[in-house]
């Protein structure tokens, strides 16, 4: 299906093909074949089909000012790869399809467009990555259908097989003899179910490829903080990005669906919940960006720009902000040396209080740190206490009880702790000196912050810029008013309109962590308490949103309404949470929020380095992605529960079970329930060929496998 006139992606509503946008039709008739599974029939012939024959519709419909060529590729290659551990991959007979857009005359250089069409099982994919595939076949119709010529051309990889750990780009990047002329690439990828696509790797260096999204982008959603969570491996995942980056030597841009990930990689992935609005979006994103790249001076001599990082973050997905690091350190420097030098002035002025000025300084200083921490071990200890009476996960599906929980124990305790404070030891102490004074103990930590983390070399040291400069610039401008016996209303007003900007910032930047980290939880693993790291997020949350406001506990008279009110939130939640009316998972049709549980059937046979069998069975393997485990499934199919719990074996690789991917020690909890053996069409043959003792000390085997 194509569209007719000047293309969907062009300005005004888009163009329609039955009723529905192309990209749309393309959406619907990928993941119409089901899930498209590496070495599958759906995956290497009905969906490399379908692509092929799009592709040659667009083709006949190009103008002259354009050439297209097509290839099939089927590489076969291996490399090991640092993820997980690490660990060595190896693929046959894989399949990428290739498109080339060039112009007329030809082109020395290219720049790379990458989706993949295959899928993990038991999901159609529309998201991940069927929905990005569909908006390439329409750029590429766009591009194909205008009469201006490119200045260098546009590589379209639909590549078959990246589930499996990013095979197909391997096998792209360093055997197709296409690889050779591509400059940069755009990577399109999805941790969640449409929404906003986020630009959360750039580079490596290469700064003019931010500075392209800057300028290209329609609809920018970018954080230079997404990239550095990502690439600090606390999130356990990797796209292609990392092949082009690593084998390949290109640089590029990483973007990502990252909304509604409760339905990644599930069966409720369907084309009926990707909104138009986001297909729309993406696609006026990448075409802007491809054209702007391949009608760029920079791509061809992009070595020439390759050198040093950037600080990038969209306002309000509004426009983005992007400056060179080099600029962003020296900033951060004099922004912090400022702050010293006011804090300094404070301090030791006049020279005949200064030791007294720091005593109180130092003393509000502590202060705020003890509270910080005391609200962290609060929250800490209220997690690891609902993990082990077996209420984990009870925010899951209801976002707002976490808060209600975690967030009211974080503030009741911060503000307590400095109710106290100012009750006992400075009952006889002047509230707007007060005031004063952890105003400024909040900025020093700050500026620490921002001279630390600028020092270590991340580029989101800005948001700490952020709490220094506006902050400090609200003082100077009211710090007579901080003077004024209490907190009256043009002080608060002028307060809060210096602050806003930091405020507000933090605020989209915490939705956008909790809208990725959320649903993460649901699949992170049996071993890591997923409360307490969500009661870590949101005390980390209340102490930056609080790190200005503290001051105000010295300011009003009391708090022990608040502190009343917010008790008695925490206490009704925490009795609702136990008593279990939370339940973590739904299956809502609109909304669903499902809970993972991984089941293969199998027979295993373990061999000795000899090749002999020395233990055989068969079962149904049962693995919960959660914390959960089954205890949810237990009451509803007595058969599985904890008596068929298997233990590691531990003599075994991957404790005796058939991981495709080393993740085995995110999953310690294992049950295993005995099942008839399967017998496969051509029975499983393995066979010890050689066995050869290595000079340090282990073992190299050679040994054949066949069957199927």
């Amino acid at each position: 299906q194509l569209c007719s006139g000047p293309g969907w992606m062009g300005p005004g509503q888009p163009e329609l093909v039955g009723g529905q946008p192309c990209p749309q039709g393309y959406l619907d008739n990928i993941t119409a074949i089901g899930p498209r599974t590496v070495g599958s029939p759906e995956n290497e012939v009905l969906t490399v089909n379908y692509l092929i024959q799009q592709i040659k519709a667009i083709e006949t419909e190009s103008t002259d000012a354009h050439k297209i060529f097509v290839d099939i590729q089927r590489p076969t290659g291996s490399f090991s790869i640092d993820f997980l551990g690490g660990f060595t991959s190896y693929y046959a007979n894989i399949t990428n399809v290739v498109v080339k857009l060039e112009p007329r005359g030809g082109a020395e250089h290219a720049v790379l467009s990458n989706c993949h069409f295959d899928s993990v099982p038991n999901t159609p994919g529309a998201s991940d990555d069927a929905v990005s595939c569909s908006v390439m076949l329409e750029i590429l119709y766009t591009l194909s259908k205008s009469p201006e010529p490119l200045q260098h051309a546009v590589i379209f990889l639909f590549n078959g097989a990246e589930e499996n750990i990013l095979q197909a780009s391997h096998g792209f990047i360093t055997q197709h003899e296409w690889a050779k002329s591509i400059r940069a690439f755009i990577n399109l990828e999805a941790a969640g179910v449409g929404g906003k696509e986020l630009v959360f790797q750039t580079g490596p260096e290469n700064p003019w490829l931010v500075q392209a999204y800057v300028f290209a982008a329609k609809h920018p959603f970018a954080s230079v903080v997404a990239q550095e969570i990502f690439q600090s491996g606390i999130i356990p995942a990797d796209t292609d990005f990392r092949i082009y980056r690593d084998f390949g030597n290109v640089p590029g841009i990483d973007l990502a669906f990252i909304e509604n990930g409760y339905i990644y990689h599930t069966k409720y992935d369907t084309s009926d919940r990707i909104l138009t609005d986001s297909i729309q979006r993406a696609g006026d994103n990448i075409l802007a960006m491809l054209k702007y790249l391949a009608t760029s001076d920079m791509l061809a001599k992009s070595f020439e720009y390759r050198h040093g990082n950037v600080v990038f973050f969209d306002v309000l997905g509004l426009f983005v902000l992007a400056y060179p690091a080099r600029v962003g350190t020296i900033m951060n420097y004099i922004i912090a040396a400022i702050a010293f030098l006011y804090l300094g002035k404070k301090v030791f002025q006049p020279k005949n209080r200064a030791i007294n000025n720091l005593k109180k300084f130092f003393t509000a200083f502590g202060l705020i740190l003890l509270s910080w921490i005391s609200t962290l071990v609060t929250a800490l200890i209220v997690a690891v206490f609902i993990s082990l009476v077996g209420r984990s996960l009870s925010w899951y599906t209801h976002f707002y009880v976490s808060v209600f929980l975690y967030g009211t124990a974080a503030v009741v305790k911060l503000i307590l702790v400095h109710s106290l404070a100012k009750k006992f030891y400075y009952k006889n102490t002047n509230d707007q000196y007060l005031g004063d004074v952890f105003f400024d103990a909040s900025l020093m930590i700050w500026s620490i912050l921002l001279a630390m983390i600028t020092h270590i070399g991340l580029c989101s040291a800005f948001i700490c810029t952020l709490w220094v400069a506006f902050p400090l610039l609200t003082k100077l401008m009211i710090h007579e008013e901080f003077r004024q016996k209490g907190a009256t209303m043009k002080f608060v007003v002028m307060y809060m309109l210096g602050m806003f900007v930091p405020y507000l910032y933090m605020m989209y930047l915490n939705w956008t962590v909790f809208e990725m980290f959320t649903p993460i939880m649901g699949r992170s693993g049996s071993e890591i308490p997923p409360d307490v790291v969500l009661a870590g997020f949101i005390v980390a949350s209340t102490m930056i949103l609080s790190s200005y406001f503290i001051n105000f506990i010295y300011l009003v008279k009391s708090t022990k309404t608040t502190l009343i009110t917010l008790t008695a939130v925490f206490l009704v939640t925490l009795i609702l949470v136990c008593s279990g009316i939370f339940f973590p998972y739904s299956s809502d049709a609109a909304n669903p929020k499902p809970k993972r549980v991984f089941l293969q059937h199998m027979n295993r046979r373990f061999h000795d380095l000899d090749g002999n069998v020395v233990k055989s069975d068969s079962g149904i393997w049962i693995n919960g992605f959660d914390y959960n485990g089954i205890s949810h499934i237990t009451p509803h199919v007595p058969e599985i529960n904890d008596s068929i719990r298997t233990p590691c074996e531990e003599w075994a690789p991957f404790c005796g079970l058939p991981w495709i991917l080393p993740v085995h020690f995110m999953f310690r909890k294992n049950w295993y329930l005995p099942a008839s053996a399967i017998f496969p069409e051509s029975p499983i043959h393995f066979e010890v060929l050689t066995k050869e003792l290595t000079p340090w000390n282990s073992v190299r085997l050679s040994f054949e496998v066949s069957g199927e």
